[in-house]
Order: structure tokens, then sequence, then C-alpha cells
């Protein structure tokens, strides 16, 4: 087993970097598992603090052909951090330096380490703004998030994580150093092999070094709260919104049970009787601001909704306060989530809604659903406790059903938390056996020993 390189004896290449090397069992156990419900126990973990070091850890792991498994903050909700085969963790959190901040040529240059919501908190203090906005931004890493190609509320008008990644320094399984990209806005020289490498889940190659196109602050936010008595006129609002050629940088679901769930929580003030609700934001300048608020608020009354302006910036705080809190509040309903994030074109929204409905009634399951409206992607809450194990039982077969429904619906079964672990058996519903033998072609090419977080992503 891998453990045994750690044992010593004199005839073994013990593992570099004595000092940044822990196999405590207590530390093992923290690294063992991510957000999902998945976990394992690693044989080693390595904090290594520059590209160096990542190159010494993964070119020993390389000649042992020992599983290695980069990480973040463990914030995935896919297990994708999740420790297999008695693998070598190799926590890049040491890696935390904002490196550049380049006003002229608007771009920011960070190691894999960095919080999301420090390098915002960086920038806005400058009036620049990276937009890519995960709910747990506040703790998630940019080498996860690129992992990940994460997404966020933002996305609907800014885009996802891969739409901001300029160059890549990263390194190859063999511990060679590469770089991918630049500091230009421009290159179509080769293949893309930087786009290759955001949302390949850590399974190509160590994210050392990352390159981020940033934007300037918009002047102004406006953020409006629309609250239903009826699930579909909110679905419907969506759609109407989309359709009237308005892109708001936020527009954000809630059902009535997710509702309940973070008032029961944490009392922030939200109607705990409206059946579903709508968090929207728009930005730019103050005259299309006014233009484009006055609009969602008119659709939105046409659909039945009631409509509220957050009237400063701590109502606006307190509004987003509580959309963070929706996963950890859902644990007031069921000790037991079974979390997915399926994506549908946006108008096909309220059939995707209805079909979970019609889903939850088939398998006697509590579904609660959230999430980003506004670009399709929903994340689908199946509530359940795993200790009732029939219960439990009907709430895993619920899946297959919701991926179905979604690929029925012109969608896929993952709009930004990836495959990892927890989605690897169901991919084969969305791709083609042909385009999975391509991927895993790629994936040997930069992998030959396969080391790089094995048992992830194909089955």
């Amino acid at each position: 087993m891998a453990f045994n390189i750690f044992r010593k004896k004199t005839d073994e290449e013990p593992l570099p970097l004595p000092a940044r090397v822990t196999t405590d069992r207590e530390e093992l156990f923290c690294y063992g598992f991510d957000a999902s419900s998945m976990q394992g126990t690693p044989s080693a973990v390595v904090k290594p603090v520059n590209t160096d070091e990542v190159a010494q850890v993964v070119a020993f792991a390389d000649r042992k052909q020992t599983p290695l498994v980069p990480r973040g903050a463990g914030t995935g909700m896919t297990g994708g951090a999740v420790p297999l085969k008695d693998a070598i963790v190799l926590s890049l959190e040491g890696m935390n330096r904002i490196l550049e901040i380049d006003e002229k040529n608007m771009i920011a240059v960070v190691e894999p380490g960095v919080i999301n919501g420090r390098l915002q908190e960086e920038l806005e203090a400058k009036g620049l703004f990276y937009p890519p906005d995960p709910a747990s931004m506040n703790f998630c890493t940019l080498g996860g998030n690129v992992a990940e190609n994460a997404g966020g509320p933002r996305a609907i008008k800014y885009g996802v994580t891969r739409d901001y990644v300029l160059g890549l320094e990263v390194v190859l399984p063999d511990g060679r150093a590469l770089m991918t990209g630049g500091k230009t806005f421009k290159n179509v020289v080769g293949y893309d092999l930087t786009k290759l490498i955001v949302g390949s889940e850590g399974t190509l190659c160590v994210v050392t070094k990352i390159i981020l196109k940033i934007l300037p602050l918009p002047g102004e936010t406006a953020t409006l709260l629309c609250t239903f008595s009826k699930i579909n006129d909110a679905a419907l609002t969506v759609s109407g919104i989309t359709s009237s050629r308005i892109t708001p940088r936020v527009l954000e679901f809630m059902d009535k049970e997710s509702v309940s769930a973070v008032e029961n929580y944490g009392h922030y003030g939200l109607p705990a009787d409206a059946e579903a609700l709508l968090l929207i934001e728009v930005d730019g300048s103050r005259a299309s601001v006014a233009e484009e608020a006055d609009r969602i608020a008119f659709i939105c009354a046409s659909n039945n909704g009631n409509v509220s302006v957050a009237g400063d910036i701590y109502a606006r705080k307190r509004l987003w306060e509580a959309r963070r809190a929706i996963s950890p509040a859902l644990y007031r309903i069921r000790p037991t989530k079974i979390n997915e994030d399926i994506v549908v074109p946006r108008g096909r929204v309220p059939e995707m809604l209805q079909a979970l409905t019609d889903i939850s009634e088939k398998h006697k399951v509590k579904i609660v659903n959230f999430g980003h409206a506004g670009d399709g992607n929903i994340h689908v809450n199946v509530m359940t406790d795993k200790n009732d194990k029939d219960e439990y039982e009907r709430a895993k077969n619920s899946v297959k059903d919701i991926f179905e429904a979604a690929l029925r619906l012109e969608g896929a079964i993952s709009g930004e938390h990836g495959v990892g672990l927890t989605k690897k058996q169901y991919i084969g519903m969305e791709l083609s056996d042909t385009g999975i033998g391509l991927m895993k072609d790629i994936k040997k090419a930069f992998d030959p020993k396969g080391i790089m977080n094995p048992g992830k992503m194909f089955p």
C-alpha cells in the first residue's frame, strides 16, 4: 500500500519536505473530506509554499506511482478533494499570496490558496472587480475555483471562472512546470491548454499560479426582492426577465422550503409565508440601473409579485447573508442532504421546477430548490435521513430521475459543482462513449501513470 512509503526504512526514499509533512491521525482526518458526504483517509498531507516544493512532491509521487490529490479549502460539493487509495493530499493553502494587481493591464496574478473573497475585497478597494462569486466565496480558494470552474450568482451576466483565467502556471504529473496562456487577452497559438485545465478537477496537473482578467467595479447596484404566492409565477417571471433583453447581474430563486429554513435558521426578515422569492440585482451606470430596476419591478408585478428594493448597503448585505445561509439552514429540515446542481436552458426553468415537484411526489421525499435561476442553474436538495434506510433509498433513487428530467429539457447534470465522486456514475447519461473515451485519452496524455486525483470524474 502507498502508506508503506512513509515508514522509516533505510532502503526507501523519504517523502520530500519533511517539515511540511504530517501523518498525525487527527490532521489526516481533517483532510479526508470535503463539503460532500464522502470521506477517505490520506496517507500523508504535504503543505508546500512555492512551485518548486510542489514540483518536488509531484515528482516523488510520480517515481513511487503514489496517488496525489491537490486540495484547496475543501468546500467542493462532489468529493473532488476526497483522497482515495491512500493518496497523498497536496494542500495548497500555504500558497496564498496575491502576487500582482496590474491596474494598467487589468489583470491579477495570484497563488492557488488565495481565498476568493479576499481577492474581491482587495480589488474593490481599488475600484476593481472580479465577478465569479461562489456561495462559499469567503472560504473557497481560487485554485479550487479553477479546478471546478466555479460559478456563482453573478454568472448570468459575467460568466464563470473559465471566462477570467488568462493563464496558468502548473506542475505536470512528472514534476515538470508548464506555463499556459499569459497576460494578453488574445492568444490563439496552439491548443488552448488553459481552458482545458480549468474544470479538470485536479485530474491533469497541479495549478500553482493563476493569471486573472479583472474589470472596473460597476458604478451603481440595485437589489430587488420579489415574493410570490405561487411558485409558477416566480418561474414565469424568470422567463419574462430573461426574454425582455435585460441582463441582471443576479437572478436568484428560493422556494418556500428554503425560505422557511433560512428564517428558522437566522431570522433575516424574509416573508416566511411566500411560496417563492427572487433576489435580483442590476448594475451599471445610475441611469441604466434605475431604468432596468423599474422594468424588472414591472415584470414581477405583472406576474403577481410583491417587489421591494433594498434601501441601503446594510439591507442589501442582510439579503445576501440570507441567501448564503441556505445550505447550512437546510439541515434544520432533515439531517442528510443530497445536493445536486442541474442546469437547463433559462426558458425551461418552469418545466424543470414542475418536474422536480413530480419527482418529489413520486419518491415521497422532500426536495428543496434554490439557485441561479437566471442562468438555469438550480440547486436541487433532496432532504432525507441516512439512518432511515427506506427513506434514504427513495432519496437516492430520485437522483437519476432528476438528471433524466434535466437532460430531457436540454440541460446538464451539473452547472458548477463538477463530477468528482458523487456524479461519476451518471456521467454516461450526458456524455457519449466517444466523448468519454477522448477525455480519458487526454487524461492519459497528461498523466500516463494515473496518479493525479485518481478515481474522479470517470466510472
